[in-house]
């Protein structure tokens, strides 16, 4: 027995060196599916709007795991993975349903499918992981933000929002004075949570102290029903996806009203269930429609610019989208939850 095991166990140390060696000197065995979306294409990427209009987003790929994104393993990851047929580290999204960038321009990732939260650390190409935080195991993570080395994580199903540290240390809860935050944004010193069952968005510090609370029930202005989701834009305005009021709201830093954004409707300008919302640098504004599965853009004012999207499981097609981020490159990310990736977009300027 004793041999039959150190037999095992100089194999298998042969086969590690024998693949770790194979990894180095084969960095392209993790193909990427951002590339082979590219490769399938028979002439320039999808463009919106389409020629002859001159073009304002195209597309750039699709991420379904972290591979897609660029993330590599070390060789003896990927070696023990090979002998355990583990995928750990390059785990394909299951229901990503949110977006976040932070401001080093880091994929903040929440899969409510999985029960887990990643960050894609845009410099090392390094993958972080979590599916839970101290105490705390995710039940349904649909939101995230992450600021400096802390990531906030809003679980529907667990009624907190969960603030948490690189190595998963707990930073803070919060308690019963939520029911069931979904949406996450973060105004300089604060925190917005949008609370769907209280049908107002919650402001804490970024300690964790609930400062106050702004809106209540009903449809009038500054009044929400089921809102999902939240975003800030440089001028510190909030904009509020008022989603069974088919509208976005848009509010001052202290929560005064200031404006609405679209109304029920299936043509364009309208919304039949908003969604994820974001503002770019130049202050247009982005929404998710998850029934009409796409994306439709406004200027500061409200006025619609263009769309794009349609149901569907190609380039620029979507299956129940819910979250998006805008990084400072114009980046655009789509959690494009039910076909189970991130699609990914660039704004090429103009208006």
């Amino acid at each position: 027995m004793r041999i039959r095991q150190s037999g095992n166990r100089t194999s298998g140390i042969l086969l590690c060196a024998c693949l770790l060696a194979w990894t180095v000197i084969s960095p392209g065995c993790a193909s990427s599916r951002i590339a082979h979306d590219h490769a399938r294409l028979s002439g320039p990427a999808p463009v919106w709007p389409r020629p002859p209009a001159k073009a304002r987003i195209s597309y750039v790929g699709s991420v379904y795991d972290p591979a897609d994104y660029g993330v590599r393993l070390s060789g003896w990851r990927r070696c023990l993975n090979f002998i355990t047929g583990s995928d750990d580290g390059l785990e394909p999204f299951t229901q990503p349903s949110a977006v976040a960038l932070d401001e080093a321009g880091n994929l903040c990732v929440a899969d409510r499918g999985a029960r887990a939260v990643s960050v894609f650390e845009r410099e090392t190409k390094k993958a972080r992981r979590w599916t839970s935080a101290g105490q705390f195991r995710f039940n349904s993570p649909v939101a995230v933000a992450k600021m400096g080395k802390v990531i906030f994580v809003a679980d529907s199903e667990l009624g907190k929002v969960l603030a948490f540290d690189l190595q998963g240390k707990i930073i803070f809860a919060t308690g019963t004075e939520m029911m069931r935050p979904v949406g996450l944004a973060i105004l300089e010193d604060s925190l917005l949570v949008a609370d769907a069952k209280q049908h107002c968005i919650c402001v804490y510090s970024l300690h964790g102290t609930l400062l106050r609370k702004i809106g209540k029930r009903g449809t009038g202005k500054g009044e929400f029903n089921f809102p999902t989701h939240v975003a800030v834009d440089r001028n510190s305005r909030i904009y509020v996806t008022d989603s069974m009021n088919m509208r976005v709201q848009v509010l001052s830093r202290s929560g005064e009203y200031l404006g609405t954004i679209g109304s029920a409707g299936d043509s364009s300008g309208h919304f039949s269930r908003p969604k994820g919302i974001a503002v770019d640098r130049s202050g247009h504004v982005y929404v998710v429609d998850a029934l009409l599965d796409n994306i439709q853009v406004f200027d500061a004012k409200g006025a619609l610019l263009l769309g794009w999207g349609s149901p569907g499981t190609g380039m620029g097609e979507f299956w129940l989208p819910s979250g998006i981020a805008i990084g400072s490159d114009d980046q655009i990310f789509v959690a494009d939850s039910s076909n189970r990736r991130i699609q990914i977009f660039k704004y090429a300027g103009g208006e």
